[in-house]
Parts: structure tokens; C-alpha cells; sequence
């Protein structure tokens, strides 16, 4: 019989090779606004949000100083950040925008409200909003069809205030 995941399971945390710690740390911590849980010298960082033990662990223990991880090959695509409410979304989007960070993309997909950008190491970051499931656009038949649209914006930024 074949086995299906229960339905309560989540991803618990990803944990990311990067070049440079603190480089790393200004990006997730100062920029996005993660907390610093626990400190490894100088070599690893635990953080998270609302205090949780860690949800993005960082380390430099294969990577100091290393180059990028090449685009076209085997490896994560992006981390995705689910904020929860699209508020939350518009505030981290004006920061972003405040800070002039490069974005490189923005999407409606249906489903999700999703900014994109990369991390100083080039990973893909996604940071989202999930849409109530009411909303969400579904054939008569009932299957999921999920798009990828313009996201309004400025629609968006209008909650950031």
C-alpha cells in the first residue's frame, strides 16, 4: 500500500552554506528581520522567528570564502518564507524596496503573493504569502491551476503604511 506523508508535517528548517557569516547575517537578520537564536563562534548562526529554535541555520564550515554555487547544476532552487498575513508581506517588500536590495522577480500565482530576490551568496529566496484557500483557482473539476501573473505592486505597497 502506498504510504502518504501526514498531512500536519511541515519543513522544519533549512540550513545554508554561505561564504561569509556576518555578510549572511546582515541580509537575514538586519534586512528580513530573523533573530539570532544561538551563535556558533564565528563559523555558524541558529535563526528564527517568534523564538523558535531555528528555522534558517547558516555555515561557513565547507564554503568560507567560496564561491557562489553554480546556477546550472543539482542544488536548491530557493527557500521560500511563508510571512502570515499579506501585511507582513507588504512591510518585508517596503524594507527591500527601502533598502534598494534587487529583486528578481514578483508574481501572482493563484495560490500565493511572491517577491523573489537572491541572498548575498545567490541562493534563490522567495518570500510569500499564501492567499486565504477560498480564493485559491481551481477547473470545475476541482484541480488545482496555479498561474504565474504580475503581482500589483503597488496594490500590495498601499498596506505597508
Amino acid at each position: 500500500m502506498p504510504y502518504t506523508v501526514p498531512a500536519g508535517t511541515r519543513i522544519g528548517h533549512i540550513h545554508l552554506k554561505v561564504t561569509d557569516l556576518e555578510q549572511s547575517l546582515q541580509f537575514y537578520r538586519d534586512l528580513l528581520g530573523f533573530e539570532v537564536q544561538q551563535m556558533f563562534g564565528e563559523s555558524a548562526a541558529f535563526i528564527s522567528a517568534g523564538g523558535y529554535h531555528h528555522h534558517i541555520g547558516l555555515n561557513t564550515w565547507h564554503s568560507k570564502n567560496a564561491a557562489p554555487a553554480p546556477l546550472k547544476a543539482a542544488g536548491l532552487y530557493h527557500t521560500a518564507i511563508l510571512y502570515p498575513t499579506r501585511k507582513d508581506l507588504a512591510i518585508v517588500l517596503k524594507r527591500l524596496i527601502d533598502a534598494k536590495y534587487p529583486l528578481t522577480g514578483a508574481s501572482d500565482h493563484g495560490v500565493s503573493e511572491a517577491i523573489y530576490l537572491d541572498d548575498p551568496d545567490k541562493n534563490g529566496v522567495e518570500l510569500y504569502w499564501d492567499k486565504p484557500k477560498e480564493q485559491w483557482p481551481f477547473d470545475k473539476e476541482g484541480n488545482l491551476q496555479m498561474v504565474t501573473e504580475l503581482l500589483d505592486i503597488d496594490g500590495l505597497l498601499q498596506l505597508a503604511v
